[in-house]
């Protein structure tokens, strides 16, 4: 079951079982909005700025043909757009569109209010020493920023 004799999840299990969590709620979250979670994660690392299709495959860890897919599916229900790239003009970056970045906004927002209700159980000097640690787990492994702190958005 993931538990030690002495009752403790390992780090291992902890971080798998915690990835499996927050999943589901990506999940649960982009079922009611009417997308997929890929859709939903595309939309919140755009929320930032236009990528090229090379750097979102990169920062969402998805094959080329992957990412025109996805692209090409989301374009369909008019949330994203491509454009010419001012800076090179061979090639194209993605945006969102009005109707996408509304859509962004309020998955973000709702999907940040159930990933927060997860660690309810904790203090906050809890919630900070586990955001800390994980932080820096993150960092260490250079994780691409596929959702942006609260405060990062614009």
């Amino acid at each position: 079951m993931g538990i030690r004799g002495d009752g403790r999840i390992g780090v291992v299990a902890a971080l798998v079982r915690s990835a499996f969590l927050v999943d589901a709620v990506y999940a649960q979250s982009s079922r009611e909005y009417g997308i997929t979670s890929q859709q939903g994660q595309l939309l919140c690392v755009l929320m930032a700025q236009p990528y090229g299709m090379g750097e979102l495959g990169a920062v969402l860890g998805l094959a080329k043909s992957s990412v025109t897919g996805l692209v090409d599916r989301t374009e369909r229900n008019g949330y994203v757009r491509r454009e010419q790239n001012p800076e090179d003009t061979r090639a194209v970056q993605v945006s969102l569109t009005p109707e996408g970045r509304e859509l962004a906004e309020e998955f973000y927002a709702e999907t940040c209010r159930r990933v927060d209700l997860l660690a309810t159980s904790l203090t906050d000097t809890e919630r900070d020493t586990l955001a800390e640690l994980l932080g820096r787990v993150v960092l260490a492994n250079e994780v691409p920023v596929v959702f942006l702190e609260r405060d990062e958005r614009h």
